[in-house]
């Protein structure tokens, strides 16, 4: 009866001292505030603005495809789309920390690439990173970037269905 008591004490101790130590922060955040109705990206100035009905909540500086300049067209180019889409996806568990999709190609992406022979690309996100560091300014396959703790904002913010305007 002794060994039992002792034994108890011992392990509510043990368990009390686990919850006082460091919890790993959760890459999950809530947001509770106003709606993001939209999101606009503007390539030539790399910068990217979470909108209620209009009113900036959010801006964030960006990294874009390696080879910036026009509208994708064509898979490894290199370019972020142009246009407007929607965010249509989610990865939780993405390469680069957390990202959410953009519905790149439409329907007109798609078939310009078929009429030239070629595959219009896809699996364009807005996603954390890079996994290595670099000193290149644009750096992604034709994604946007922002940082892992950024990211963790968008993802709690932006929710699918929600129109992105990317701009030239």
């Amino acid at each position: 009866m002794r060994f039992v008591r002792l034994f108890v004490v011992l392990f509510l101790g043990l368990l009390a001292l686990t919850a006082c130590g460091p919890r790993e922060k959760s890459k999950f955040l809530t947001y509770n505030g106003p709606e993001v109705t939209s999101v606009q990206v503007h390539k030539a100035d790399r910068k990217m603005y979470l909108l209620h009905h209009g009113r900036v909540l959010k801006s964030y500086d960006i990294a874009l495809g390696f080879s910036p300049e026009g509208h994708k067209q064509f898979e490894g180019d290199g370019k972020t789309p142009e246009g407007t889409y929607f965010i249509d996806r989610r990865n939780p568990n993405s390469a680069f920390h957390l990202s959410i999709g953009i519905s790149y190609p439409n329907a007109a992406d798609a078939a310009y690439a078929k009429s030239m022979g070629k595959s219009p690309g896809g699996d364009i996100f807005i996603h954390g990173g890079p996994r290595r560091p670099t000193t290149k300014r644009d750096w992604t396959e034709g994604c946007i970037a922002v940082s892992d703790e950024e990211m963790e904002e968008i993802y709690s913010m932006v929710k699918n269905g929600t129109i992105i305007h990317i701009l030239p």
